[in-house]
């Protein structure tokens, strides 16, 4: 059986770590992504972290095919305030006799609305619902750092009725962050997010993110992908996959 649920996670600062930037000033992610929400749903359901190098951890290899979708909220269209905090590392193979001074562009009261998908006949999914639902953890969960614990509350806990989305005829709306990815057929590549798709430009507004969508499992590297998040409504022949239609609420989410 599938149960498609949300939570709101929030927490007082976080840092999703940008791997490619190695300089004295350390940048996050603004938007939480899939990777670091899967460590997320496991520290709640007890599974285990890195234990061994070139070996993924427990969570990842057990949620990895889990189907999720991230919203933003109380943001500024799209962005989340960030402040510089200043770290000093004293530690001596980390430095040439010397303090090593670091900055991170931490994320300020971040929170997102986590959509997710889950088949109740695995066990880990069930587990996952029953703890969400009733808001408990095994381990704490952070965003990012030990230090920024996130926290939902049982209140946010929704469940909702629906349905695939297939030959959408009317103007529609996506919550959820939207992977603006490209097709290649017949050699040329089809744009399947058009910018200028939209009907109305009064107020809306559209933010722009690369993040990683899942692990290179030879590579151990991230996976990236070009992300938009919207207020615009979308005309119906947008090409987008992996739509789902909330009945109760009259939006659509895009899970990946």
């Amino acid at each position: 059986m599938q149960k498609l649920i949300s939570i709101d996670f929030q927490a007082d600062f976080g840092f999703f770590r940008k791997p490619d930037v190695n300089a004295t000033i350390n940048l996050s992610y603004n938007m939480l992504h899939k990777p670091a929400l899967l460590g997320i749903l496991g520290a709640i359901i007890g599974l285990e972290g890195y234990k061994e190098a070139q070996k993924f951890p427990e969570y990842y290899q057990k949620l990895k095919d889990i189907e999720i979708g991230i919203e933003p909220l109380n943001h500024e269209k799209g962005n989340f305030t960030k402040t510089l905090i200043k770290y000093s590392n004293t530690i001596g193979y980390a430095n040439a006799r010397e303090n090593f001074l670091a900055e991170e562009a931490t994320l300020i009261k971040p929170a997102y609305r986590v959509y997710i998908l889950l088949n109740l006949e695995n066990s880990e999914n069930a587990k996952l619902y029953e703890y969400l639902k009733e808001c408990k953890a095994e381990y704490l969960p952070y965003f990012g750092k030990n230090e920024f614990y996130a926290w939902w509350e049982k209140e946010s806990f929704q469940e909702y009725e629906f349905e695939k989305a297939e030959n959408i005829s009317e103007n529609f709306q996506v919550k959820t962050l939207i992977i603006k990815s490209q097709s290649l057929q017949n050699q040329k590549a089809e744009v399947i997010f058009d910018i200028f798709n939209y009907e109305s430009y009064t107020e809306n507004y559209i933010y722009f993110e690369r993040l990683p969508t899942e692990f290179d499992e030879q590579l151990h590297q991230y996976k990236l992908s070009d992300f938009a998040f919207t207020t615009f409504n979308l005309k119906p022949d947008t090409k987008l996959s992996n739509l789902y239609f909330l009945k109760s609420k009259g939006y659509y989410v895009q899970l990946h």
